[in-house]
Order: structure tokens, then sequence, then C-alpha cells
């Protein structure tokens, strides 16, 4: 004798199905596996594609600050040039005049009043 087929209703498909992944035994499943397989192909692709982009994002980040340091190491260049170049400028104007650089610094003279000549006067 031939085992009769009989259709039963398929169960409910819950959440807890779907965690456990007992959901790809089910037989819509078998019969589109192509497409969930298509699914998670693209999925993977797009995860990839992102870890790439973040990886960029971190390498122009690090460029910018690199460039950033730069500028400030030439704007400062530029002026400590800027101040030589004056400098030389100002030494031929003294020399021209027939002045000569000091070779010690000038002193500074401190006056101290005593109380008793602050009154007298």
């Amino acid at each position: 004798m031939a085992k009769r087929t009989t259709n039963r209703p398929q169960k409910r498909l819950t959440f807890i199905d779907i965690i456990k992944g007992n959901f790809l035994n089910r037989d819509e499943i078998k019969i589109h596996y192509k497409y969930f397989l298509l699914l998670f192909v693209l999925m993977m692709a797009m995860i990839y594609s992102n870890h790439l982009v973040n990886k960029k994002i971190r390498i122009v980040n690090a460029l910018k600050e690199e460039t950033e340091e730069y500028k400030s190491r030439n704007a400062y260049a530029q002026s400590k040039l800027i101040k030589v170049k004056m400098e030389s400028e100002l030494g031929k104007e003294v020399a021209q005049d027939s002045l000569m650089t000091l070779e010690n610094h000038p002193h500074k003279l401190l006056i101290k009043l005593d109380s008793t000549d602050a009154k007298a006067k």
C-alpha cells in the first residue's frame, strides 16, 4: 500500500524560528535558495565596500592633519624669513649712517629714593 500524502498546513513562522534558523528548513526557502544566496552575497559586498570607505576616510583625515602641520611650519618659516630680511635691511641702513651695532646690551639704571629724602622735598 502506498503512503498517502497529506497536505499539512505549515506552522506559522515566528521570531524565535528566525533566530534559531529553523526557517531555512522550510520548503519555500529550499525552492528559492538562489535568491537568498544572491542577497547574502550582495550584503557581504556592501559590508566590504563600507569597510574600504572607512579605511579611506581614516587615511584622508590623517593627510588633512599632516597638511595643517606643514602649513603651520611654512607660516612659521616665512615669518622668520621676513624678520631676517628686515634685520639685514636695517643693518644696511645703519651701516650707511656709519652707526655700529652694540656688542653689549645696555644696562638698566634703577634709582631708589629714601623715604627721608622724599619727605624733605
